[in-house]
């Protein structure tokens, strides 16, 4: 079969033939015998069981990564518990601490600390905020006594009470009628 200018290929008749070919090939080889039959029945119980396993081992390992994440949290939180520690070891991380927090100084030092800068009174001529401070606990502003309430809160509120449950409400008309 010469192929020439004049002649035309029909290309369907060619890919039918290859494609009966395939079908004759598949059902040759393939073919749904009992054995193969009872094969896929196992293999789809042996799929529906094992899938739910499956599930539960992919919960399972994202737990575990869970708590691989807190363990090495803690274990970061261990090393920093550890080296801290270790600076509490230090006699010069001790007495940096004494002065930042505690406001210690070594002896012979003078030490200025300013509190609320804002209310000090800049014209005080003694020069310490002490004096300051003293002298306002001895002023008014602070109550150098222990008071009482003239009025007796739990008395009010009973009466209160009372006078809620058995007070009737005035209407409108009484109200203008007595004005």
């Amino acid at each position: 079969m010469a192929k020439g200018p004049g002649r035309k290929v029909n290309v369907r008749a060619a890919a039918q033939t290859k494609i009966g070919t395939v079908r004759q090939r598949v059902t040759s080889r393939f073919s749904w015998t009992p054995s193969t039959f009872v094969t896929v029945i196992l293999i789809f119980f042996g799929v529906s069981s094992v899938g739910p396993r499956i599930s539960d081992y992919f919960v399972m390992q994202t737990q575990i990564n869970q708590l691989q994440a807190k363990l090495d949290a803690a274990k970061e939180n261990l090393e920093n518990i550890t080296e801290e520690k270790k600076r509490w070891d230090d006699p010069v991380y001790i007495r940096a601490q004494a002065r930042d927090r505690l406001f210690y100084v070594v002896p012979g030092e003078i030490s200025y600390l300013v509190l609320d800068a804002d209310g000090l009174n800049l014209s005080d001529t003694s020069g310490t905020v002490g004096a300051l401070l003293a002298q306002k606990k001895s002023s008014a502003d602070f109550s150098q006594s222990i008071g009482t309430t003239k009025k007796n809160w739990a008395k009010g509120l009973m009466q209160s009470v009372i006078r809620a449950g058995l007070d009737q409400p005035v209407s409108k008309d009484k109200s203008s009628a007595t004005n």
